[in-house]
């Protein structure tokens, strides 16, 4: 009979007998495989975030000076030209208050010449010693007084003009009227808003991009708004650094390169970035790592890919001549002899 000792010695050398002519026979077993140039294999990534279409300038623009409104010659949802009238007030008041100022611009300036012939005069006088210095000194100063006085009058109609263009309010850009606030006949003071415009002269798109995607938009070639019913070619003016705390996103600011869609058009913004990936159901799984198989001289070699997740592709950093292996792949073992297809 055995000893025990030796019964256990005899099964484990058996058992690693057998299992060194299995790795052997693995080893040397060679699996037919077709192969394929990895640049022939990988597709440009497209990437996409949602966006919308908006106006910079969103204005509710409200009366500057007390005035009856009198009439509002445009209606909710038309289109103005910048300078356009979008409201007059009742400007009566306004033009008497500029009618009696120039009144005493006037009164200043005929003053002023008769100030300056009395200087004139008096010179006269005090150079012929029929005048004393006061009395020059004196119409120097009332002359000083004067334009003193001309000059404040002057503002004074400066003032009451621009009081008088305060009651046209015109559009100040290229504007969609969005809202009709006030209403002819009422009673309109400063800071009253009458009505409420959208700029479509100034459109941009905002985009919520991921902040993994932020450097391929930046490098991105070609960049599409892709609205409901049509596609706009846009640029990329600027990307915020931040991170939105609630979405977890940066906001990306764009420009229509051509004609825009209207304020407030959803769509997706979509691009193609420089990388290159290698379609998922090229990666295979070998000892819980995530890889892909290649062909070197006659042996299957088996490729980690750090980045890759199952059912997504992933970015190959391989020289695109590296040959990737197709048929036959799904029992191949790193370091396998391999022989390729006719």
């Amino acid at each position: 009979m055995f000893r025990p000792s030796l019964h256990r010695w005899f099964l484990t050398a058996l058992f690693t007998s057998i299992c060194s002519i299995s790795s052997a026979a693995v080893a040397t077993q060679t699996t037919l495989v077709s192969v394929q140039p990895l640049g022939d294999l990988v597709v440009q990534a497209i990437r996409e975030a949602p966006a919308s279409a908006i106006s910079l300038n969103e204005s509710r623009l409200s009366a500057e000076v007390t005035a009856v409104i009198e009439t509002i010659p445009v209606q909710v949802g038309e289109v103005v030209e910048a300078g356009a009238l979008l409201v007059q007030l009742d400007p009566r008041d306004y033009e008497l208050a500029l009618k009696r100022s120039q009144a005493a611009l006037q009164s200043v300036q005929a003053r002023i010449k008769l100030a300056e012939f009395q200087l004139k005069r008096a010179r006269e006088l005090f150079s012929k010693k029929f005048a004393s210095e006061d009395t020059l000194i004196q119409r120097e100063t009332e002359l000083t007084v004067l334009q003193a006085e001309l000059a404040s009058a002057q503002i004074q109609v400066d003032s009451a003009r621009r009081d008088l263009e305060k009651c046209r309010i015109t559009a100040p850009f290229r504007a969609i009227i969005n809202d009709r606030i006030g209403q002819q006949g009422e009673l309109a003071t400063p800071g009253t808003p009458l009505l409420s415009v959208i700029d479509v002269a100034h459109i941009e798109i905002a985009a919520q991009v991921q902040p993994k995607d932020g450097v391929l938009l930046e490098s991105a070639e070609a960049i599409t708004f892709a609205a409901p019913h049509q596609d706009y070619p846009v640029r990329l003016l600027r990307l915020s650094p931040a991170i939105d705390s609630a979405t977890r996103t940066r906001e990306a600011r764009l420009a229509f390169m051509g004609d825009s869609a209207a304020p407030g058009t959803e769509g997706r913004i979509v691009w193609q970035a420089m990388e290159s990936l290698l379609p998922a159901d090229l990666i295979s799984r070998r000892n819980g790592k995530l890889g892909v198989f290649v062909a070197e001289q006659d042996k299957a070699r088996f490729i980690v890919l750090e980045k890759a997740q199952e059912g997504r592709p992933v970015s190959v950093a391989l020289p695109v001549d590296t040959r990737i292996i197709l048929d036959g792949r799904f029992g191949l073992q790193d370091g396998q002899d391999i022989s390729l297809k006719p």
